[in-house]
C-alpha cells in the first residue's frame, strides 16, 4: 500500500492509504460470489417457472434471448454499483475500499462509465492478468482504466482521530444556528474543516473569507455570528448536530 495526496479546490492537502491489490482482489472475488448467486437463483427460477427442456433446436434464439436478458445485471454490475454507492460495489463496500478522484473532485458517472469500458479489457476473462500486472506495477495500485478515469481505490480503514473527521464534541445543550447547513454533504463538511484547520494554523484570515463566502453562496445562509471564525465553527457543530440527531 502507498499514501496518496490529493489537493483540494481549496488547496488542501488530504493524505489517504491506497488500497492494496490483495483488498481489490478480494473485493473483485467477492463481487464474483455475488454474481454467482444471481445467476444461480435467477435460472432456478426460471427452470422452476418455464420447463426449458421443451425448448427445440429451433428455438435457439429464445434461449440465447432469455440468457442475454438475465446478464444484463451482471454486465452493468460495476458500473451500477459504482455510481449507486459512490465508488463501491458491495464487494469494495464489505472490504471498505472505494473509488475515489485523484484531483480532489467526486467521482462522476463518466469516470465510473470508463472504468467500467476498460474493464473488458482488463478485468474480464480471460484478460484479468492485465489489470493484475498493471495494479502490481503501479504506484498507486491504479489499473488501465483507473489512470484513463483519473481515479484510484483508497482504503476507508486509516487509523484517524477526531480531528480528521468531520466530527466535533457538542454540549447536550447545544442550540444550532443554521438549519440551511443540511444543504452540506459529508464530504463538504470535511473539506470545509480540513480548509477551516489548516487556515487557523496559518492565521490566513483571507482563506476564512472566502470560504465563509463559499458557504453562504452554496447554503443560502447568511452569517449572523460576531467573526468569520466563529461562523465556519458553528457550521460545523450544526451540521454535526443535525446528522446525529436525524
Amino acid at each position: 500500500m502507498s499514501e496518496l495526496s490529493i489537493t483540494t479546490t481549496q488547496n488542501v492537502n488530504i493524505n489517504f492509504t491506497t488500497a492494496s491489490v490483495g483488498e481489490r482482489v478480494l473485493a473483485y472475488l467477492l463481487d464474483i460470489v455475488i454474481i454467482m448467486s444471481y445467476y444461480g437463483v435467477v435460472l432456478f427460477l426460471i427452470f422452476s417457472i418455464f420447463d426449458m427442456s421443451n425448448f427445440t433446436e429451433s428455438d435457439g434464439a429464445s434461449v440465447m434471448a432469455v440468457y442475454g436478458l438475465i446478464s444484463l445485471p451482471v454486465v452493468f454490475y460495476a458500473l451500477f454499483f459504482e455510481n449507486l454507492m459512490e465508488g463501491q460495489t458491495v464487494g469494495k463496500k464489505i472490504l471498505k475500499i472505494k473509488v475515489i478522484k485523484i484531483d480532489g473532485y467526486q467521482s462522476s458517472f463518466a469516470d465510473y462509465l470508463i472504468r467500467w469500458l476498460f474493464r473488458i479489457i482488463e478485468v474480464t476473462p480471460p484478460f484479468s492478468f492485465i489489470g493484475l500486472i498493471v495494479m502490481i506495477i503501479n504506484d498507486k495500485t491504479q489499473r488501465i482504466g483507473d489512470m484513463a478515469a483519473g481515479t484510484a481505490v483508497i482504503t476507508l480503514k486509516n487509523k484517524i482521530n477526531i480531528n480528521h473527521t468531520i466530527l466535533t464534541e457538542l454540549k447536550n445543550d447545544y442550540v444550532p444556528t443554521y438549519p440551511l447547513v443540511i444543504k452540506l454533504t459529508d464530504n463538504d463538511v470535511r473539506i470545509i474543516k480540513e480548509t477551516y484547520d489548516t487556515a487557523l494554523k496559518s492565521a490566513d484570515y483571507e482563506i476564512i473569507a472566502k470560504l465563509v463566502s463559499k458557504i453562504e453562496s452554496v447554503t443560502g445562509i447568511k452569517s449572523v455570528s460576531n467573526s468569520n471564525m466563529a461562523f465556519v465553527s458553528t457550521i460545523i457543530k450544526d451540521y454535526n448536530y443535525y446528522t446525529q440527531n436525524m
